[in-house]
């Protein structure tokens, strides 16, 4: 199933921007602290790039980019997790996430569930191969995909539902 959307490219001159990216930031605040409640919930849900992928699908690079960034750096410093150790590698994904999400959706103008499968692979793909470097060890890189199956799905499913959602809205 495929979906014309209606995307934007907000600027950073406007303020929508900041009111979407405040918005999405906060939802990847709370999500991550319900998935926290689960041993191992962040590792097997990978919640904190929930809100990144549809604010930069929908709203394009720049409101994608500013809640890439600052969910994990907000909650490091709130909730101390993601732990510091692995802001980095979490950074390096969320910002890979938000760029390739909106080019995704600018180039294609659609939204699919085989579109954002394409999205979560492919950062996942190179922030492993760059995390693998980072570490120095490919079993480092290759954590979300030993653990992190079922919030990649979610991303994608729950992406899908998200964005028809805001078809609507």
């Amino acid at each position: 199933m495929q979906a014309t959307v209606k995307l934007y490219s907000l600027s950073y001159s406007e303020m929508r921007a900041y009111m979407w990216a405040a918005i999405f930031i906060v939802g990847n605040i709370a999500l991550p602290q319900l998935c926290h409640l689960i041993p191992q919930g962040g590792l097997i849900w990978l919640p904190i790039y929930f809100f990144t992928l549809i604010a930069a699908y929908k709203y394009g690079w720049r409101v994608g980019l500013l809640t890439a960034v600052l969910s994990p750096v907000v909650n490091n410093l709130l909730f101390g997790m993601p732990p510091a150790a692995v802001l980095p590698s979490i950074l390096i994904k969320s910002t890979l996430l938000a760029l390739i999400a909106a080019y995704v959706a600018h180039r294609t103008g659609r939204v699919s569930i085989l579109l954002l499968l394409a999205v979560v692979l492919g950062y996942q793909v190179l922030g492993c191969g760059i995390e693998s470097l980072m570490h120095g060890s490919i079993y480092a890189g290759l954590q979300d995909f030993r653990l992190g199956v079922p919030g990649m799905l979610l991303q994608v499913i729950g992406g899908y539902l998200v964005l028809r959602y805001l078809l609507k809205s």
